[in-house]
Formats: structure tokens, sequence, C-alpha cells
């Protein structure tokens, strides 16, 4: 279309440059389709901007078939497209298998999410980082990208030895098959008895005259974790042996909580390989004169010149830090993916400054790709009862918000009745679907740079802007289409279509469009809002025209053809967002 109007309006006035067409939707509170902007051309047209419009509005409708009407606002031209060209469109989209599906690039995309620590469950904020990189991995492979779903398994470090010192010192040889807990539950709850216990010791030194400062420093059991770390590092065999136990037990709860929520990855990565190689890359750039040391021994990267506090890599001990191990991280990945032209790391926005350091140091030691790294920075997930805050235990665990939704749903699906038909198998399923469904939605249709407040309740309505409405919409096409389909090879573009037909098929010719810019801005709140108005659109067409009862066979058979793109459509977007749609509710 871009391309015709051009074309047409060089004609009229041969100076226009490709540069000053711009063509954008029409907004909603005006008549029209599609807008051309009448400013740009004015010193061309040498006319005011309502005369221009009329201009070229007059023209247009004599010389291009598809534009039926035009209307001038100031200085836009609202152009109104024939019904024939949209349903020339919806014909063709009819006939396309892999409609929403873009061509392939060539080009890999590895994106980053979870990464959790070996020290405690996944807990409310994981769920909004992980569904959000699942989902933008899945655009990323619909935009035509080859992608690499992965993880930095954060595996050592000072807090997981805490979650090891507090269960020798306090678990008496407690197993998760001995207390019937996860294994991740498990030792989470010994993260939060070593922070207990360091309390107590610092409130006593302070009892005892030390001040705060020194008390937080000085607390034996610190001490003692500190004391592990290094034993780890230098591979105490006991040591390591406790820790290899642990995480294993944590290993097994993350799988069985991914496998609830539907996620999987491609390749995983550990901090207690790849802080090693960090640290020969740190020694590397401090042998070329681009890192120095301190006379404590201590490695640091100057980014002085980019108004930056220089940064710690190495400890005057030759431990490492999390930044050590990050770049260790980011090389390795991009040796094992020569191809990637982009890695994205979904973390939320308290890091920014992290990878702000991270990039730059990258780049100051020789890496090109440092310049192919994004943080997705998203906001924190909220409850009405505060900030979550783990080494106290006041987080929200992921498992029992997903089990408390899913019952939520069984709850309302009973209330609701309708459901006879199906078998208790079936409805399990059902109540997942649901439940998880909407607990996603909730997440993701919130543009990941906001901060929100999750409300576990309003995730399952099946009214607004939910999941459950969305797939309340796709069962209710799934009971149409089973009792009569369209017929793809009988579509008359002449038929006249109703209001709301038409919104409906220019909502889905806008698919692919949708697909670009949520891929280019990494958002799966695009797909989310796409999916609800397409919906609306639907249910308001549902309304106000009948199907069954219509004798022109032609119009019943769009209005058929239309409820299959819509089921299509709502199906291909939710898989983009991770979440399942019943043929059923």
């Amino acid at each position: 279309m871009q391309e015709l109007i051009g074309n047409k309006l060089k004609e009229l006035f041969p100076e226009i440059t490709d540069n000053l067409i711009q063509l954008q939707k029409t907004r909603a509170e005006f008549e029209g389709d599609v807008t051309l902007v009448v400013f740009p051309l004015l010193r061309i047209t040498k006319k005011n901007p309502e005369e221009s419009g009329k201009t070229i509005g007059e023209f247009f409708t004599q010389e291009i078939d598809f534009i039926s009407g035009y209307n001038v606002v100031k200085g836009f031209l609202n152009l109104e497209i024939t019904s024939e060209y949209w349903l020339g469109k919806f014909k063709k989209l009819m006939a396309d298998d892999n409609f929403g599906q873009l061509p392939a690039t060539d080009k890999t995309y590895i994106v980053e999410y979870s990464s959790p620590n070996t020290n405690k469950p996944l807990h409310l904020g994981h769920l909004r980082n992980i569904f959000l990189g699942f989902s933008v991995a899945n655009i990323l492979k619909a935009n035509g990208h080859d992608v690499v779903k992965t993880q930095i398994i954060n595996d050592r470090g000072i807090h997981i030895c805490k979650s090891m010192l507090a269960w020798q010192r306090f678990g008496e040889g407690e197993t998760p098959e001995s207390s019937g807990l996860k294994g991740d539950k498990l030792v989470g709850m010994y993260y939060v008895a070593f922070d207990k216990e360091y309390k107590k010791q610092i409130a006593e030194l302070i009892e005892g005259g030390a001040d705060k400062e020194t008390a937080e420093k000085q607390a034996p059991f610190l001490l003692e974790a500190q004391e592990m770390l290094q034993k780890w590092e230098q591979g105490d065999t006991e040591v390591v042996k406790l820790w290899e136990m642990m995480n294993s037990w944590v290993y097994a709860g993350f799988d069985f909580t991914y496998n609830t929520m539907g996620v999987d990855f491609d390749s995983l990565y550990y901090e207690s390989d790849t802080y090693i190689l960090g640290k020969d890359i740190v020694e590397e750039g401090l042998s070329k004169g681009l890192l120095y040391k301190k006379d404590d021994g201590s490695v640091w990267c100057d980014l002085s010149s980019e108004k930056m506090d220089d940064k710690l890599l190495l400890r005057g001990d030759g431990t490492s830090v999390y930044m050590t191990q990050d770049v260790g991280t980011a090389v390795k990945r991009f040796e094992d993916h020569p191809k990637t032209v982009g890695m994205i790391y979904t973390v939320g926005n308290e890091q920014e400054h992290h990878f702000k350091v991270l990039f730059t140091i990258l780049k100051k030691l020789g890496y090109p790709f440092a310049s192919e790294c994004f943080h997705l920075s998203y906001g924190m997930v909220n409850l009405p009862t505060g900030k979550m805050k783990s080494r106290e235990g006041t987080v929200v665990d992921a498992d029992d918000l997903m089990a408390e939704v899913i019952n939520d749903a069984r709850e309302i699906t009973k209330e609701r009745g309708q459901i006879e038909s199906l078998s208790d198998e079936q409805l399990e399923k059902l109540f997942e679907q649901i439940g998880l469904g909407g607990l996603k939605y909730y997440l993701l249709k919130v543009d990941p740079k906001k901060s929100m407040m999750f409300n576990p309740e309003e995730s399952i309505d099946l009214n607004g802007n939910t999941g459950p409405f969305i797939q309340y919409t796709f069962a209710r096409t799934q009971s149409i289409l089973n009792k009569q389909k369209g017929d793809t090879s009988s579509i008359n573009t002449t038929t006249e279509l109703e209001s709301s037909e038409l919104d409906i098929v220019k909502h889905l010719v806008g698919l692919p469009d949708m697909i670009r810019e949520a891929g280019k801005t990494y958002s799966p709140a695009i797909v989310a809002n796409y999916t609800y108005e397409l919906v609306k659109l639907y249910n308001s067409f549902y309304q106000s025209v009948s199907i069954f009862k219509e004798e022109d066979k032609e119009k019943q058979n769009i209005r058929l053809l239309l409820t299959q793109k819509v089921a299509e459509t709502v199906d291909f977007a939710m898989n983009l967002l991770g979440i399942e749609v019943p043929s059923k509710m």
C-alpha cells in the first residue's frame, strides 16, 4: 500500500521523495483506514494543509481503485479503503498456512531467563522473569530467527555457602525424602535459618559493645560462610561433596516447577564453570594492561571515562565476584553460538547498572559482540503486603502461587457448571490451562518496563483483559466450528461486509506487523493486547450478526471463515505467550 500510494503521489508531485511519504493507521476516532501525513509535503504542494489534503484525496479516489473515499482533518488525509480490498487480503491470508510466521533470517538470538540461585525456590518475581523470557524467545522465533533459550545457574558463592552452613549446623541430616519437602524449598529453608542466626549474632556483638558495621562483618556465622567459600574454591573434598548434594536437591525441585510452568531451555550454563573462564579472561586483561591491580591484590576495571565507578573483578584473596562469571558466561555463549546477533538478558530493573557495567567491560576487553548484548529490564512485581525478601522468608513461592490460581480456576469453573461432559482428567487439564493461562497473561499484558501489582483473583476473571476471557472466546469459536466450517475456496470479494466483520479483517491483516513490532521491542505485551483487541472485535461481531440464521450463503461462509481465522490467530498469539487455549470451557 505504501508503494502504490507513494508512486501515485509522485505522479501528482514528481518532486516528492520517499522520506516525505508518511503513512500510518488512522486513529480510531476518525473515519478511514490509512492516514497520509500532509505536513511534510506542503513545501512541494505550495498549498495549506487542508487544500493539499483535498487535492491529493480527490486524485487518489480517481486513480487508486482500492481507495473509496477520504476526509481531511487539519494536516492529516484519512483514506478509506474498499471492503473488496480487505476481502482480497482476507482471501490471501486464508490460503496462507504460515500466516504470522515470518520468513527465516539465519540469525541467532540467545535469550537468558530464570537464572536462579541454588539456595532458594523460585518465587513470584521469577515467574514474571521466566514467562517474559520464554515469550520473547517464542516471538523471536515467529520473526524467523533461530533462538537459544538459556539460563546461568548461580550455583556458587557466599549465598550458597550460607544455606550449606546452616544445614550443617541445624539440619541433622535432613533430606527432601525424610522431610517430604521439595529440594529447593528445603535448601531455601536453611537460607532463612542462616539469616536468623546471623542476625542473632549481630545483636549479641552490638550488645557486647561493637558498632553495627563491625558486628555485621565479624559475626562468626558469616566468617564461617566466607571460610567455606574459600574451601570450595580450593576444591575441599567435603565442602564440594556437600555442595553437590544440596544442589542436586535444588535442581530436582526446579525441574518440577519448570514442568508445571510449561517452559524449557535449550542450554544451561553453570556459574561454577564460567567463573573459572571469567577469572582467566580477567588475568589476560590484566596482562594486556586493560585492567589494573590494587595494592591488596584485587583486580579492577577503570570506568572513569564512562563516568562510572571502577568495577572490582577479582578480590584480593583471588575469589571472584558476580561480574567475573558474567564476563566468562558471555564469552562462552558467543563461542558456542557464533551466528548470534543478539544476546538478551531478562533481568529485573534493579540490575540496570550491573549490565551497563558488564557490557562496558566486555567492550574494554575487546569483544566486538559487546554491542549485541541487551538487558531486557523489567519492573518488579509487587504485592499488597509489600516487597518480597528471600532471606527473611517473605516471598510468594512460585509453586504455591501456581497451585493457588489453578485451585481458584477449579472453584470458579465448578460454580459456572457446563463441564459435565469432561472426564476428571480433562477437567484437571482445563483447570490448569485456565489458572496458568490467567497467571501468565496477567504478568505479560503489562509493558515489561513497568512495575506492577499482582492480584491472583483478577488474573482468572472471565471478564475484561484477562487470559480466561480470551480462552473463553476461543472455546466459543470451537463450538461454532464443530457445527459447521467455511469453504476457503469460495470467498466472493464483492460480498458486502458489516462494519463488525470489516473490523476483524483489518485487525487480522495487521498480525505480521504486530509480530515484527513485538520482536523489535521484545514486548509480549504487544501480543497480549493485540489478542485482547481481536477477541473484543470478535465478541462484538458475534453479538451483532447471525452466523447460522444468515440466509445469504456467501455471507454465512465468510462469517464461518472469519471465526476460523480468529481461532487460529488467537491460538497462535497465545502460544507466543506460552498459554494454552482449551477447546471447551
